[in-house]
């Protein structure tokens, strides 16, 4: 039986270890909320970055889990999902340092698209990118909750987690 267990783990770690997902991360004047996507695949398994051949990754907005159904609901809602079903993110350029990556990536939300410049590390064959983005960037008003009480911050992080041979 501890074998059992032993090889689910191994599975379930695995499983993660392959796993895409793109995280946002914002706040409110009371309480923190984290959005995650991981229910998208590169066609040939993991992503490929070559001059000829980078990401275009389409995210659908209904597969973002904000871990509380009531959040879920409400971040498909500020997003638009039923007007705006996708989420893009396309990478445009894709450069080496020194000790990491730099790609200029473009973000498409809600039929408004901004680019920005992303600094990538390879972690476990996993490509990782953080920036700061805004709701406003997209021309979207961060909400506001029970007459005002709860207030959306304008700022969030953006997180892409690829799995990729470089």
């Amino acid at each position: 039986m501890k074998l059992l267990y032993l090889l689910f783990g191994l599975v379930t770690l695995f499983a993660q270890a392959q796993e895409n997902f793109v995280q946002i991360n914002g706040s409110t004047n009371v309480n923190k909320f984290q959005c995650v996507n991981n229910k998208f695949k590169a066609e040939a398994g993991v992503y490929s970055f070559t001059e000829r051949s980078l990401p275009n990754i389409i995210l659908k907005v209904n597969e973002f889990d904000c871990g509380n159904k009531m959040m879920t609901k409400d971040f498909q809602k500020i997003l638009n999902s039923e007007k705006y079903p996708n989420l893009i993110v396309k990478f445009i350029n894709f450069t080496k340092t020194q000790k990491n990556y730099i790609a200029v990536v473009e973000v498409k939300m809600m039929n408004q698209s901004k680019r920005y410049n992303v600094e990538f590390e390879i972690e476990n064959n996993k490509l990782i990118g953080r920036k700061n983005v805004k709701f406003s960037d997209f021309n979207i008003t961060p909400p506001k909750k029970m007459g005002g009480m709860i207030v959306v911050k304008d700022d969030l992080d953006l997180i892409l987690s690829l799995t990729t041979k470089i």
